[in-house]
């Protein structure tokens, strides 16, 4: 039976920041056209919290239950290394997700009701990205899926349910943050390529190989400070996001420095915290600005 430190870790808490960075961004984004509402921010990141363990404790489960996990390179699994039944993990999974939709009706009843058109489209992308008989992770299509949910749904549905709205603003935080959570991935599948290759696992790494798929993660990276530049035109505040560059580079430096396996676990780790940084000093510009 799992400890409650191994389920935290199956939890995978370095992933946190792609939950918490759309909604400092969001929250910037709404005020920076005077709509920010404190209470709705925290509900956003509940939601956004929830969803994500929710995603995490999901994919635990159908790659365990598929035998991807069998063999392992990276962090604890709980099914796949048999310290917890598959029956709890997803138990786990979906009670993470009802919590994430409780609070996400909240939102809903004091926003607009076809934001429940949304929030079922995050549930069936939480559940079918490595769940059900053809799961989208499996076919090269998770990157697409955390840029949509975890950038452009993220940021520009935090901005909506404070704001009434969105704009430019919103619109350009959002590719930053997706292209940033997408780079995380990205960084987890390059050091999966050997043993997602063998199991079956046909992943965007798999697909384009692992030289381009380090040019890739280069390349999302770089996505945000673009984004930095174009900010300017709102305010020039929005330099602050520069201070983010250390930490992208040193996320990069195992991928372009040719590392493999447990040597990528700090591009994975990096690329995170320069999200998180990035998020949190652009919010603070733009809605200072």
């Amino acid at each position: 039976m799992a400890t409650a430190a191994q389920w935290i870790e199956g939890a995978r808490p370095r992933t946190l920041p792609n939950a918490i960075a759309p909604v400092l961004a969001g929250t910037g984004a709404a005020a920076s056209v005077d709509g920010a509402v404190w209470w709705k921010a925290i509900l956003a990141l509940l939601v956004s919290l929830a969803l994500i363990v929710g995603v995490n404790y999901a994919n635990d489960y159908s790659d365990g239950i598929r035998g991807t996990d069998d063999v392992r390179v990276g962090p604890l699994r709980l099914v796949g290394q048999k310290l917890a039944s598959p029956t709890a993990v997803k138990t786990a999974a979906i009670v993470s997700l009802v919590i994430g939709a409780v609070f996400g009706l909240v939102l809903v009843f004091t926003s607009a009701w076809w934001l429940l058109l949304i929030g079922a489209a995050c549930l069936a992308g939480a559940w079918y990205y490595t769940g059900g008989s053809n799961p989208y992770g499996y076919s090269g299509f998770g990157e697409v899926a955390v840029f949509v949910f975890f950038g452009l749904v993220a940021v520009l549905g935090t901005q909506f349910v404070q704001a009434g709205r969105i704009d430019w603003v919103g619109a350009l935080l959002a590719i930053a943050v997706g292209a940033f959570s997408s780079a995380v991935l990205v960084a987890n599948n390059l050091r999966d390529i050997p043993t997602d290759t063998g199991s079956g696992k046909v992943t965007l790494a798999v697909k384009l190989g692992d030289p381009r798929t380090r040019t890739l993660h280069l390349a999302l990276l770089t996505v945000p400070f673009l984004v930095t530049f174009a900010l300017i035109a709102r305010t020039p505040l929005a330099l602050a996001g520069l201070l983010a560059v250390p930490l992208a580079v040193r996320a990069n430096a195992p991928v372009r420095g040719g590392k493999g396996g447990l040597e990528l676990i700090p591009a994975l780790r990096d690329s995170g915290l320069a999200l998180l940084v990035w998020s949190a000093v652009t919010a603070l510009a733009v809605g200072l600005g």
